[in-house]
């Protein structure tokens, strides 16, 4: 019996050493060039607008150009290479008509923005928003009126915008000064035209009806252009018992089922501060980092259901997601970190994620009458849309876990991974979500000849809080020289950190 309560000690004692052995044990990050997931689509890495917004449009502003618009803040959007902008909306363009802005300036009228309870001056509308594309380098994606407006209002905008000459319309737009059309490339149908919130806001059987036709007249008239379906946007809080009757997968599946053959995307909007809604400690550090979770399933369940709607209509043309509104919160370490689960989940999922607009393109700067400077957004935003691109690269990560509320079984490091075969490099970008913890890890690059050279880029800062402004930089890229034998570095991820390392190929 004594040496029965011996050896039961003996493996208790095991036990608890071996769950300490493996709280503490190294991660494993394993990487194969050879297993690719899909190519990475520049349009990740665009942005959206609602209507002039600080800091874009200021002619009264000392950095005004001949345009209105502020040149200190174009020259630093323009080291972003952002790809697209999104316009007029948001829950502006439910109530919005396009014509108000356009003509001469003296004449466009001031309306009242019920969406915003604001007086929209009309001051910047279609041609303003073309020209701005033209300085960033960005291409057009126009959001029509689903909400109040017309099918002629739908039609009449593509052919202000794109038809060569010779109609009203076109004629108009050479009327106002631009000779040539403007090939507006992306259209969207609407804007969350499923939420209660939305001025004429729709079922999804009305909402179907409109589109159809919207799309087809639209396409009659520019047969290039690229239709994005409004998915839906009104997800359960946390704190509902939610019926799926009705609910977003079922606008999403009708939307998709009756419309596959005439779009080329369908949109998915989500914000962090939406995500969390209802949780008592919403604010904390693990459920902030618990987003990478909502991303992925939101975009997988919609994956699936164009498979479906694909499968079903025989359809040849291919559907594809358009992540068009999402954020993170505020100007601070933590919304960085935010940001860049977001992007790490769209490059996991580059075989169905083809753009993606982050809210708003002026939250990645800071304004001030003095100039811009970059916020903490700035930075992981710049390291993606630089460096993260050609083909995403599928990666296991083994490493300890933790739960929430909404989630389990949540690595600590969450990480995404690129071949760049124009820089001759694979990007490594690992997130760790530990608030107080340092994670080792050994990275295996288990194909392709290496140079034995790679730089680190770290964004982190001293508290979660830590933020940027005109006097002070907290936050920002410090970069490191690597140097590795073999095909496998060993790396320490300093706790709530983005880090991301350029692995230099033969």
């Amino acid at each position: 019996m004594k040496k029965l309560r011996m050896f039961s000690l003996c493996i208790m004692l095991y036990g608890m050493f071996s769950v300490v052995l493996l709280s503490q044990e190294t991660a494993v990050i394993k990487i194969d060039p050879d297993r690719k997931i899909g190519a990475i689509d520049p349009n990740i890495y665009g942005s959206f607008l609602e209507m002039p917004r600080r800091g874009l449009y200021e002619p009264e502003s000392k950095f005004a150009d001949e345009n209105g618009f502020r040149k200190d803040f174009i020259a630093l959007i323009r080291e972003l290479n952002v790809p697209v902008i999104r316009w007029p909306g948001g829950n502006f363009v439910s109530g919005y008509n396009w014509e108000d802005g356009i003509g001469p300036k003296d004449k466009r009228p001031a309306r009242l923005d019920i969406a915003w309870n604001r007086i929209e001056t009309n001051q910047m509308g279609t041609d303003e928003y073309v020209k701005f594309c033209k300085l960033i380098g960005a291409e057009n994606f126009v959001c029509i009126n689903a909400g109040t407006g017309t099918l002629d209002d739908a039609r009449h905008w593509v052919e202000y915008c794109n038809y060569p000459k010779g109609t009203y319309y076109s004629d108009l737009r050479i009327k106002y000064g631009n000779e040539q059309p403007f090939k507006v490339k992306y259209w969207a149908l609407g804007n969350e035209i499923d939420g209660p919130w939305q001025l004429g806001h729709k079922s999804k059987e009305d909402y179907v009806k409109f589109a159809s036709e919207a799309a087809k007249l639209m396409q009659l008239v520019d047969k290039d252009i690229k239709i994005v379906a409004s998915g839906s946007s009104n997800y359960p809080l946390v704190t509902s018992d939610y019926d799926p009757k009705d609910g977003w997968i079922d606008w999403n599946d009708y939307v998709l089922d009756r419309m596959v053959g005439s779009i080329d995307y369908i949109s998915i909007h989500r914000y962090a501060t939406q995500a969390l809604r209802g949780l008592q400690d919403q604010q904390s550090f693990a459920n902030q980092m618990s987003l990478g979770c909502e991303i992925d399933k939101l975009i997988k369940i919609t994956k699936g259901l164009i498979e479906k709607a694909m499968e079903k209509s025989g359809s040849k043309r291919p559907v594809y997601i358009s992540f068009d509104e999402y954020s993170a919160r505020g100007n601070n370490l933590t919304g960085s970190l935010m940001l860049a689960q977001h992007l790490n989940s769209f490059i996991r999922n580059a075989d169905v994620v083809k753009m993606a607009n982050l809210t708003f393109l002026t939250g990645l700067a800071g304004i001030s009458p003095e100039g811009v400077y970059k916020n903490t957004l700035f930075y992981p935003f710049y390291l993606y849309s630089k460096n993260c691109l050609g083909i995403s690269l599928d990666v296991l990560t083994l490493c300890e876990k933790y739960n929430t509320a909404l989630f389990k079984d949540i690595p600590y490091l969450d990480v995404s991974a690129s071949l760049n075969e124009s820089k001759k490099a694979v990007i490594l970008n690992v997130i760790n979500k530990h608030e107080t913890k340092a994670i080792p890890a050994d990275i295996l690059l288990q194909s392709g000849d290496y140079t034995g050279i790679a730089k680190a880029h770290e964004i982190n800062g001293e508290s979660l809080n830590s933020s940027n402004s005109a006097t002070k930089e907290e936050v920002k890229i410090v970069t490191k020289e690597l140097k590795f034998k073999g095909n496998s570095i060993r790396y320490t991820f300093p706790a709530h950190s983005l880090t991301q390392l350029e692995i230099v190929l033969k």
